[in-house]
């Protein structure tokens, strides 16, 4: 018996050590009175990084390489008050604080700053808006955050830690205008009624060589669509700068790339002002809303009438100022990725406004291939449909077939960055476009974002308002005659997104199509990787850089073929 009770005491200390040895994780974050003395509304984000080359808000990623982050949502912080991150706070890649592994990190908080946006549709929402910077929480103006400091996450976790962030992002200087480029910005009327506040458009206009010395000319307009740009890119009056240290690109494989970059921008410089090369004009949109740094450019339940503002307000702006035909026959659109899918969504969306677009790469045209998942089919969008095993869908992967990450890594990182779509990121984008609105004013959920379960509710009002593929098989009959000739797609069929398999799918109805028949074309580049957008003899790291050239031959071809009779053909085609 006294054996007995022995043993009994000696299990009974075991547990005791063993409870002390348990992960008892705080950290505390407050904010400085010096850098803000009002409370703020926000998602507050706790991150570590074992690595130095950078502050651990730039290394936040769901890639091989990501650090580590932690996110809540707080409402009316006030300085000085400490909010607590602990083992119940949700994390990525570990899901909590008691999962971090022991060792040293730089650690690092921010916080992303909400506003609060009455909307025309009688909902109140927190959103971060946009601050010239194209929606980037690790730095938009305006955002505050502590300067990085090392800890140690000992065998039993992090304590005694206490975040102080004293510092605040400065504004964005704006970009200057130039001989060549001109920069506008305009109140939308039709944004500003929906937000329940001033909203703005903006755009950057590259000038044909003798705008000033033409006035009598107008001009064709080329719509640059893709992500928030700060300034028009690709474009340099001079030679690469002799100083600038060569830079290897490690998603190319190139040594120098930043120099070839500024090399090709100089190219089309020249190139612009060729003899034989049609005088346009080209723009690079900013349309950033406060979830994503641009719209998608179609009007959205949650977003408001982005795809009206800019069609009938921001264009018709441009035109007039800078000498525009006006006309949409004398219209295009081009872009790759989410400009891939924003020019065919708009030459769609506004089939008569509209000669032409290019889209290259393009986001899922076909919600049957969202990616790796059907949105109609399948229950579940993280794993494969299987009795015995639980297998992850795959999110990214290199033109060998490698995988970097799946589909449920890449929305529990969003889930930290913020809930209800608010990440700024890609799959709550597509959210915040395809979705309807919820009673809470945000997007309605397309999946459960923690389990992957999908909502066929949601898929079906996607389908109906969104899925390009089958919009333009539903409705055919009324667009056909008006989309004849003007859709011209490419894509990489290693796409690192597999966005290829949406392509082969919308080529298969492109092609069924008769009375008429789409006329365009439909191209894929051979092991080719995201962005591939329809050279079959230069690699993704050039014709990238070639955007603003490589469609022009497309576009002229289509002007000779499509015009109507009495069109201003010749004013803007002087030497």
């Amino acid at each position: 018996m006294k054996k007995l009770i022995i043993l009994l005491l000696y299990i009974a200390v075991l547990q005791s050590c063993k409870e002390d040895l348990k992960s008892t994780n705080s950290v505390n974050v407050s904010f400085a009175s010096e850098v803000s003395d009002m409370s703020k509304d926000g998602r507050l984000l706790l991150m570590f990084s074992n690595n130095d080359e950078k502050e651990p808000r730039f290394q936040i990623n769901d890639g091989l390489n990501g650090q580590l982050i932690f996110g809540l949502n707080v409402d009316a912080m006030a300085p000085g008050v400490s909010i607590t991150f602990d083992d119940t706070v949700f994390g990525y890649p570990f899901s909590s604080l008691a999962e971090v592994p022991p060792g040293e990190y730089n650690v690092q908080a921010l916080l992303n700053v909400y506003e609060t946006f009455d909307l025309a549709t009688g909902q109140t929402v927190k959103l971060p808006m946009d601050n010239g910077e194209g929606q980037q929480w690790q730095r938009s103006p305006g955002n505050l955050y502590s300067k990085p400091f090392k800890i140690r996450v000992a065998d039993n976790g992090i304590s005694n830690v206490d975040v102080v962030m004293d510092q605040v992002i400065p504004p964005i200087e704006e970009p200057k205008d130039t001989e060549w480029i001109k920069h506008i910005k305009i109140k939308s009327k039709k944004l500003s009624t929906f937000w329940g506040r001033d909203m703005f458009l903006g755009a950057h206009i590259l000038l044909p060589k003798g705008f000033k010395e033409h006035p009598e000319a107008k001009y064709p307009l080329m719509v640059f669509q893709g992500h928030f740009p700060s300034d028009f890119g690709g474009f340099r009056t001079t030679p690469p700068d002799p100083n600038m240290e060569p830079v290897y690109s490690e998603r190319f494989s190139l040594e120098g790339y930043n120099v070839i970059q500024q090399q090709e921008a100089y190219d089309f410089y020249k190139r612009w002002n060729e003899p034989d090369f049609p005088r346009m004009l080209i723009i690079e949109i900013q349309h950033p809303t406060p979830y994503y740094d641009d719209s998608y450019a179609v009007n959205s339940a949650s977003q408001g009438p982005y795809g009206d503002a800019i069609t009938y307000e921001l264009i018709p702006y441009i035109e007039k100022e800078f000498r525009g035909l006006g006309q949409g026959w004398s219209r295009f659109l081009y872009g790759g990725s989410t400009g891939g899918w924003e020019s065919l969504a708009v030459q769609v969306k506004y089939p008569e406004e509209y000669n032409g677009c290019f889209a290259a790469c393009p986001d899922p045209i076909d919600f049957r291939a969202y990616t790796l998942t059907n949105i109609y089919e399948d229950d579940n969008a993280y794993y494969y449909e299987s009795a015995n095993k639980k297998l992850e869908v795959p999110a990214h992967r290199d033109y060998l077939g490698n995988i970097q990450s799946t589909l449920r890594q890449g929305n529990h990182l969003e889930l930290v960055l913020g809930d209800r779509s608010r990440s700024g990121q890609q799959w709550d984008i597509w959210e915040a476009t395809y979705s309807p609105q919820g009673e809470d004013g945000y997007p309605v959920r397309i999946w459960d974002k923690m389990t992957g379960d999908i909502d066929h509710s949601v898929a079906e009002y996607w389908k109906e308002n969104y899925d390009l593929r089958h919009i333009l098989e539903r409705d055919w009959d009324k667009l056909g005659e008006n989309l004849k000739g003007k859709i011209h797609i490419y894509c990489g069929d290693m796409d690192n997104y597999y966005l290829n398999n949406a392509v082969y799918l919308m080529e298969d109805f492109l092609e069924s199509t008769s009375e008429p028949y789409y006329d365009g074309e439909v191209l894929y580049g051979d092991r080719a990787e995201h962005c591939w957008n329809g050279d079959p003899e230069l690699p993704n790291a050039i014709t990238r850089l070639r955007y603003n050239s490589m469609y022009v031959p497309k576009v002229m071809k289509r002007i000779a073929e499509s015009a109507p009779k009495g069109a201003d053909l010749t004013s803007w085609r002087y030497k």
